[in-house]
Formats: C-alpha cells, structure tokens, sequence
C-alpha cells in the first residue's frame, strides 16, 4: 500500500509492533468506511480510494474489476491524489472526463492509464488521453474542465478520504446501506474479497 507519509507496509507493521510493546497508542486509526456514502440506487458496493500514479493501486485495480465482475457488485472509485504524485491529479480529472462520456469508458480510461504508468510523465499525460480518445473515435477537447467540475468531483473524492482519516491508498471497502445506516468493512486481502462481501451481507 502507498502511504500518505511514504512508509511501506513492513515499517508500518514494525512501528505498530514496536509501540504496542511498550503499551503505548496505535499509530494509525483505522478509517471509517461507515462515513463514506454511496451513490443513489446502490445498497452495496465495493468502494476504492485510489491514485493513478500509485503502483500498489495498478496493481489491485484488474483484481478488483475481475471480482466485482464475479461478485456482481459494482465498484465505486474515489480518487485521492497523493500531492507528491504530479500527475495523478490531472490524470484523475481526464478519468472524469472519459467517466462523463460513459462509465465504462472511465473504468477503461484507468485501466490503460495504469497499464501505462510507467512511461506516464506531466508533459506527456495528454498524449496518452488523447490516444485513448482516438481509439473510442472522441477528440479529447482543449479544456477537459473549463467549468472546474471535474476537479471538484476529484477533490470531492480526496477530502473525503481525509474526513475518513485515509492513512494509505489503495483503500478498498465493502460497504452496505440498510436505510439511513450503513456498514462497511475494510478489504486487507483482495483474494478474500469474496468473504467479505459475504460478510457483510450477513450483518
């Protein structure tokens, strides 16, 4: 997982460790998946914070979408671009914009931008946009945002993974309503996504 404070998992488990020897408080407080909302029509989801630029959620995005297929239950994405990433922003703004044309051409835009990521720099993220624009016949405009919704839809995503408490991306959930309630339970291990989803239904 990628950390906001750039650590990797092992520190973190190490840190933890190390404190809970000696008694004192967890480091990280776990995030509240149960503030996270879902869209409207949707009782059920798995529900993803994720950057772009991020190798870990590259790696977990096909496994996810391969799970969501199997389950039958959608994905709902939060982008939450980490500000040392440069281009992770803007590439989340263009998913929001293909995401506009059709949800499933966002979900592919990702997709390719992922499959990419390591040849992706700042000044040349709108080539690859506008090549995934030719290959589904659109013209990717000048100004994909010229009214600046797209980048609040992103920020919208961002300071919600604060509000959470987000430590990490990707940060995956399982998240159920049931009226004006929901319950929501962090997915560690997406090879048990399965299980969880199983879970959570139960409760």
């Amino acid at each position: 997982m990628h950390s906001l404070a750039d650590m990797n998992t092992r520190n973190v488990r190490t840190l933890i460790a190390a404190c809970l020897l000696w008694f004192c408080a967890p480091v990280f407080a776990a995030a509240d998946g149960s503030q996270v909302p879902l869209p409207r029509g949707i009782d059920l989801a798995i529900v993803i914070f994720e950057d772009l630029q991020c190798p870990d959620c590259a790696r977990a995005h096909p496994e996810l979408l391969q799970a969501s297929e199997a389950l039958k239950v959608p994905v709902v994405i939060h982008d939450f671009p980490i500000t040392r990433h440069v281009w992770a922003f803007p590439a989340a703004i263009l998913a929001r914009w293909f995401a506009a044309q059709s949800p499933s051409l966002g979900v592919e835009f990702r997709s390719f931008i992922f499959e990419h990521q390591r040849d992706i720099r700042p000044d040349n993220l709108r080539q690859y946009g506008e090549q995934f624009a030719a290959q589904h016949q659109l013209t990717l405009p000048p100004d994909v945002d010229p009214d600046g919704r797209l980048q609040a839809l992103v920020q919208a995503g961002f300071d919600l993974g604060m509000k959470i408490k987000l430590e990490y991306v990707p940060l995956i959930f399982v998240i159920a309503r049931d009226g004006d309630s929901s319950r929501a339970v962090e997915v560690t291990d997406l090879a048990k996504l399965g299980e969880t989803v199983a879970q959570v239904k139960r409760n």
